[in-house]
């Protein structure tokens, strides 16, 4: 912008033709209307120029003057001038842009791992190692590439993902409607960068597939009842070695199933069905109290035959004259008996044992209407 400025002071100098005074040296032949001097005198300044034109008032210094105030250099002549404005020049303003973009070029070399992160730096697209924890450089970036991984975050996936029902199919041919949760982290930064495109959705595939596969060897009682901690386990391990085999990089940590249950559409037959169940479970499982209890007084009293036989082994005559007195006692405990001694007379009464003896007269009962008979058909 100076030196632009400069020619235009030059191209001003060198118009100004004024050789004796200010007003130029060939005012003579154009000063006759305007009453001016002479041929050899100054110019009259009202008279036209020589072009034909008016000057402009405008003239190199003053392009100069504006061009200082809009640097803000105050009136200041040269670049040594006072001003306090930055350089303008074209070569300073293009050496401080490409100081910047190589600065900022080479703030790339420098990465900051964070304690949960794992940096995966590549050269050149090729993998050259996983940078730890801390301040570590590389070459710049395009040569060289970092990308952080966070190893300690623990990621959760539901199933379904909305409210939409989740059906599967048993292995005793019927339905069930199942929600549960995965979780995972990342065990091997490497792989999980470079093996698979999209980690989240094959982690979301190989779920929904060996939940599957685990439910069809499982009947419908086993899923919604105590068999879920055995499918939970079976999932995981299904899960582990399918990534595993992928490479993927990623580590199960559980599987929870949070719902099972029959379908919205049978639920209510499903639940007659489970209280029918529940109802046959108690009976049988009276019956076997009940079968016990039997066997139990059947084994108690073998053993007192068996002991009583040892004792009519040892004494016949005693063991079998105590238990035609335990006979009796037990069959005469309840009957109504009077006992009479050979040798001693006493009153019987007679008319009450007969009133005792004789039955009960039974209430008449009223016989039940009958339909009239009626004439049949010949």
């Amino acid at each position: 912008m100076r030196s632009l400025s400069g020619w235009f002071a030059r191209a001003g100098v060198l118009r100004n033709d004024n050789t004796k005074g200010p007003w130029g040296g060939r005012g003579g032949s154009e000063g006759g209307s305007g009453g001016g001097d002479g041929p050899s005198g100054p110019r009259n300044p009202w008279n036209l120029p020589p072009d034909g034109r008016r000057a402009r008032p405008t003239t190199a210094s003053s392009l100069e003057d504006f061009l200082r105030r809009a640097r803000g250099n105050g009136g200041g002549g040269g670049s040594s001038g006072g001003g306090s404005g930055l350089p303008t020049s074209p070569r300073n303003l293009w050496m401080i842009g490409l100081g910047v973009l190589v600065l900022l070029w080479l703030i790339t070399c420098f990465h900051i791992v964070g304690p949960q992160e794992r940096g995966v730096a590549t050269s050149f697209g090729r993998y050259t190692g996983t940078l730890d924890p801390g301040f570590k450089i590389t070459l710049p970036t395009p040569f060289a590439k970092v990308e952080m991984v966070d190893v300690k975050e623990v990621r959760t996936e539901n199933f379904p993902s909305g409210n939409q029902p989740n059906l599967m199919l048993t292995g005793d041919q019927n339905i069930v409607d199942l929600g549960y949760s995965v979780r995972w982290d990342i065990k091997n930064p490497e792989d999980y960068v470079f093996e698979i495109a999209q980690p989240t959705e094959t982690v979301r595939a190989v779920a929904e597939s060996a939940m599957r596969a685990a439910i069809a060897n499982v009947e419908l009682d086993q899923a919604i009842g105590a068999g879920r901690i055995a499918i939970e386990a079976d999932v995981q391990q299904r899960m582990q070695a399918l990534l595993d085999e992928y490479q993927s990089g990623v580590r199960i940590l559980g599987v929870a199933i949070k719902q099972a249950a029959a379908p919205a559409a049978v639920d209510d037959a499903f639940k007659a069905v489970t209280a029918a169940q529940q109802q046959a479970q108690s009976n049988l499982n009276d019956a076997r109290a009940y079968a016990q209890q039997v066997i139990e007084r059947a084994q108690g009293d073998a053993a007192q035959f068996d002991r009583i036989y040892e004792q009519y082994r040892m004494a016949p005559e005693v063991t079998r004259r105590r238990l035609y007195y335990e006979t009796m006692e037990q069959v005469l405990r309840g009957a109504d008996k009077t006992i009479v001694e050979p040798s001693v007379q006493t009153y019987l009464p007679l008319s009450e044992l007969r009133r005792r003896a004789k039955p009960a007269p039974a209430e008449p009962t009223t016989p039940a209407p009958t339909a009239p008979a009626t004439e049949t058909a010949r």
